[in-house]
């Protein structure tokens, strides 16, 4: 079954689907490991991870897709991938739905921030016309090839206009060929659990662990009515305090032997990035004597 087929019968389950963020194509592998049915992309991390960029915009369509792209290839499950804003106007967002369609994305998402966009969570958004979003989502319906791949509309609206346009909003999008809607950086507990009562389209969360929105648990959001929960960057900020910290030993003892528990298993490393079936590979294509 098509990644993307797999993912709408996913949303078609009673279960809300989990996807940690990957920022790179060995943490996509660790996810699937993991057990979880889908992988989430993400921006903020990809611009972290690989550039040591702030979430402010700075990355071009091409550099996100190399990475989303290695993402794809590494894991059999759905890969959600973020857009940003699509990259420009409705051409412009044209042009990205075909590339991360042919890169293998199951579903991809786009904002109606202006550009250069900023993190959600940050202070100083704004947002283009609700108009001009419809225009982008229609461009984004032609451009798709494939009539499963999901399209996912984030609204930034509520930081910059409120609680009202941001639900305005949603069912605009819905209506003009947005699959899944995602209001970003609510902050209000109450405001939260109206979400899914006031839009019937099946509705995102993004849980950034000390940012603007309050934490929730996956269970806790599936009997609000949330079809998929995003934790964009928890490995990420995990494995950076884990870096930091063994970074820190390195430097004071001059030797990695205290780390040793801490590292995972020389063999399970291995195991993870497959040697044994490219050692099987080469051979299997080795010259005969």
């Amino acid at each position: 079954m098509k990644t993307t087929s797999r993912l709408r019968a996913l949303l078609a389950q009673p279960n809300i689907l989990i996807a940690p963020g990957a920022a790179d194509a060995l943490t996509a592998r660790l996810i699937q490991e993991a057990g979880f049915d889908a992988v989430y992309a993400t921006g903020a991390g990809i611009a972290n991870a690989q550039f040591a960029f702030p979430d402010i915009g700075l990355l071009t369509m091409t550099e996100m897709l190399a990475h989303i792209r290695r993402i794809v290839d590494a894991v059999d499950v759905p890969v959600i991938a973020d857009a940003d804003t699509g990259f420009g106007n409705p051409l412009n967002v044209q042009r990205t739905v075909r590339e991360y369609e042919y890169a293998g994305v199951a579903a991809i998402q786009i904002e109606d921030q202006v550009s250069p966009k900023k993190c959600g969570h940050f202070s100083g958004k704004e947002v283009i016309d609700a108009e001009e979003m419809i225009q982008k989502l229609r461009a984004a319906v032609a451009a798709r090839r494939d009539p499963d791949l999901v399209l996912i509309a984030r609204t930034d609206s509520f930081a910059t206009h409120g609680y009202a346009e941001a639900i305005r909003r949603a069912k605009l999008y819905a209506d003009n060929g947005a699959d899944v809607i995602f209001v970003e950086a609510p902050t209000n507990r109450e405001q939260i659990a109206r979400l899914p009562k006031e839009i019937s389209a099946p509705l995102l969360f993004n849980m950034t662990e000390g940012a603007k929105t309050p934490m929730f648990t996956a269970p806790e959001l599936q009997n609000l009515g949330f079809k998929i929960v995003i934790f964009p960057n928890t490995v990420l900020r995990v494995a950076m305090r884990a870096a930091q910290e063994s970074l820190a030993i390195l430097k004071s003892e001059a030797s990695s032997a205290s780390l040793l528990p801490r590292m995972m298993d020389w063999q399970e490393r291995q195991r993870i990035v497959r040697l044994h079936e490219y050692e099987t590979l080469d051979q299997t294509f080795k010259p005969s004597a």
